[in-house]
């Protein structure tokens, strides 16, 4: 499903007027002309929303006589709830989204041309971010002694203890006595 099929979707679906037209088109076929009366707008305004939902392959038309009678595609609903509520759908949506842009604007609104800090942020969202960039220098799967994390976070901050209980406390790092290792995050591995 691409960003313009679900755009025409939901903008179809973005009116009042016309989720009444699919509520009136749920139980059987209109023409233009009943639609208009029942809902009481001028039968080129129906038009317009017909045109919308048929833009959308929500409703088709067929001759009958003079008129055209209106249906709901009922198919096409069931197919787009079934393709909306897949698990992989929404986070396609966001795949050309920098998910780390948040996290450099951070890094750079707290850091010194030398890469230490300015100042540990007082924000939660905001020192989340800078200890995702201060784990990275810790390698996956190693060991390291209390004062082995003191030295690594003594480049970033001269307040290390309180930088080495913020990771433990993000669950970045984990710690069993004196010793210390890098958690690895479920979704991502660096």
């Amino acid at each position: 499903m691409d960003d313009h099929e679900l755009l025409n979707f939901f903008k179809a679906l973005a009116d009042a007027n016309r989720l009444k037209i699919i509520g009136l088109l749920s139980q059987q076929t209109y023409t233009v002309g009943q639609l208009a009366v029942m809902l009481d707008l001028r039968p080129s305004t129906i038009s317009h929303h017909l045109s919308r939902l048929a833009t959308a392959d929500l409703v088709s038309a067929r001759s009958e006589g003079y008129y055209n009678l209106y249906q709901l595609e009922t198919k096409t609903l069931e197919d787009m709830a079934q393709r909306l509520l897949a698990r992989e759908t929404f986070p396609a949506f966001a795949a050309d989204v920098d998910l780390e842009a948040y996290d450099r604007k951070v890094l750079t609104d707290f850091s010194l041309p030398d890469g230490s800090l300015k100042t540990i942020p007082a924000q939660r969202k905001k020192r989340t971010a800078i200890l995702r960039h201060i784990v990275k220098d810790f390698i996956i799967g190693a060991h390291y002694s209390e004062k082995q994390v003191n030295e690594i976070l003594a480049g970033f901050h001269e307040d290390s203890a309180t930088l080495r209980r913020e990771l433990i406390g993000a669950r970045l790092m984990g710690r069993d006595k004196a010793t210390y290792w890098r958690v690895v995050e479920k979704s991502t591995q660096d």
